[in-house]
């Protein structure tokens, strides 16, 4: 099994990247940089490997202790710089340095000056978040000594909001890297992974969420319901491990963060429901750990998509993996534990068709958001959903030109995802009349049916499994 299925383009960027240091640069600065940023699991640090395999260049790999101890970092750098390939590490035997700027300015000795060379610095987050001054360290090395050198300096966190900021304006790294994001497997590479139809491969994603380490244990062919009782079985499967060590690595503190994030995961959505969901935590509390958990990615807050503004926020989990864990798996490890997964699999059969329903939604709607323009009406640039508190009406699939408070509305859709009932009339006339009730539609708006099991009706421009599954092998638009 090919372990790097849809990572070609990242691998083809950190390749040019490292050209471009071989090539040398304006100036005399050849050094380049780059801050690879993605979710925990996502195989970041895989990757980096991979690419050092195939560059064969003297490298230097360090990956940051998450013990709050900027000492014992340092250590750590430079342990791990003595120990690697990189032409002068004889500089730092015996070496103790006691700040960040005396150990760059052991790296810089360390570099050749005609030789490329690799420099990763892993979990660059938890080195921020132990030493406030390090952003300035490693900005102020690389200006007067790492970019003289024929180097690249590849920087990787999974704190996304952390790692997209060190780039922004104002900040000590400002326009001096590039930025890769590695993104989870797509439903696409999830469909070519584990050799299942369309349909299934969407349930498959629901279940790994992408992450190449579940992915890796699924046998090729093997129906979901099999893998689930299969892994179940096993404690220590990726499946079971994986959300659980997401989480102490993202929240080793906040438990108020992680009873919120479990209430999301059982299924509250609204401020209200969250908080009451949580144990009726005080708002405060509640408003500071969805902030937290909102601003780490981890959440998503959504506004319904219309032509009018809303306050009707709902919450969710960005991570489908994640959200399958928490919803499922994480309150049953004790059960697992003491070898009953036949319960837990039991409840997962009983749920399953009810949770995939909402859970496979935010994946449709990237989906539609990625077809070719010509497959959406003109002018369709987002894809979200529209409801109200009383969710009447409440419509799945929304087109617009923008968000959240659109211009144009130029679709609404139904998602229908029962294994054998088709959209029929009776779901086109609910959506005829769901779409009179909206802000800024008019009979005159297209109308779109996603579903499962076929159409049964040509009144609606419908989208299959195939139809889903085929839009994550189309370039990523930027805007249309």
């Amino acid at each position: 099994m090919d372990e790097f299925i849809g990572r070609k383009r990242e691998l083809d960027l950190l390749q040019r990247q490292l050209e471009r240091v071989r090539a040398g640069g304006r100036a005399g600065r050849p050094g380049r940089a780059i801050l690879m940023r993605g979710r925990r699991r996502v195989g970041k640090s895989r990757l980096a490997e991979e690419f050092i395999d195939q560059a064969r260049a003297p490298y230097l790999y360090f990956t940051a202790s998450a013990q709050r101890s900027t000492e014992l970092d340092l250590r750590l750098f430079t342990q791990a710089a003595a120990a690697s390939s990189l032409p002068g590490t004889r500089v730092f035997e015996g070496q103790s340095p006691a700040d960040w700027p005396a150990a760059f300015s052991l790296l810089g000795a360390s570099l050749s000056d005609d030789q490329p060379c690799i420099v990763v610095i892993d979990e660059l987050p938890y080195l921020i978040g132990n030493d406030p001054g390090f952003e300035g360290s490693l900005q102020a090395a690389f200006d007067r000594e790492l970019s003289r050198k024929p180097v690249l300096l590849l920087c990787i966190g999974s704190d996304l909001a952390m790692m997209e900021a060190l780039n922004a304006h104002g900040r000590p790294f400002h326009q001096r890297a590039t930025e890769l994001v590695v993104r989870s497997l797509s439903p696409a590479d999830v469909a070519d992974m584990v050799g299942l139809p369309a349909a299934q491969a969407l349930d498959a994603y629901l279940i790994c969420g992408g992450l190449p380490l579940i992915l890796d244990e699924w046998p090729h062919g093997m129906p979901v319901l099999d893998y689930l009782a299969s892994a179940l079985a096993d404690p220590t499967s990726a499946l079971l491990v994986s959300g659980e060590r997401s989480l102490a690595a993202e929240f080793p503190a906040e438990t108020s963060a992680r009873v919120v994030l479990s209430a999301i995961g059982s299924g509250a959505r609204t401020h209200a429901l969250v908080g009451r969901a949580a144990g009726d935590v005080p708002s405060a509390t509640l408003s500071r750990a969805l902030h937290l958990l909102t601003e780490k990615r981890i959440v998503l807050a959504q506004k319904p998509l219309s032509t009018v503004p809303s306050r009707e926020t709902r919450y969710s989990i960005a991570d489908p993996h994640l959200r399958f864990w928490l919803a499922f798996l994480g309150s049953s490890m004790p059960e697992i534990e003491r070898g009953r997964s036949d319960l837990v699999l039991a409840r997962i059969e009983r749920s399953w068709t009810s949770w995939r329903g909402e859970a496979i939604e935010p994946v449709i709607r990237e989906s539609l958001r990625r077809l070719p323009a010509e497959a959406l009406p003109e002018n369709t640039y987002v894809i979200g959903g529209y409801w109200t508190r009383t969710n009447d009406p409440q419509i799945d699939i929304v087109g617009a030109d923008r968000e959240p408070i659109a211009r144009h509305i130029t679709a609404v859709g139904s998602i229908k995802w029962l294994e054998n009932r088709p959209f029929d009339r009776h779901d086109l006339h609910e959506l005829i009349v769901h779409r009179s009730r909206m802000p800024g539609t008019d009979q005159h708006t297209t109308l779109i049916a996603v579903t499962r099991a076929g159409v049964d009706t040509p009144d609606v421009t419908a989208f299959t499994p195939d139809d889903l599954v085929q839009a994550w092998l189309y370039p990523e638009p930027a805007s249309r």
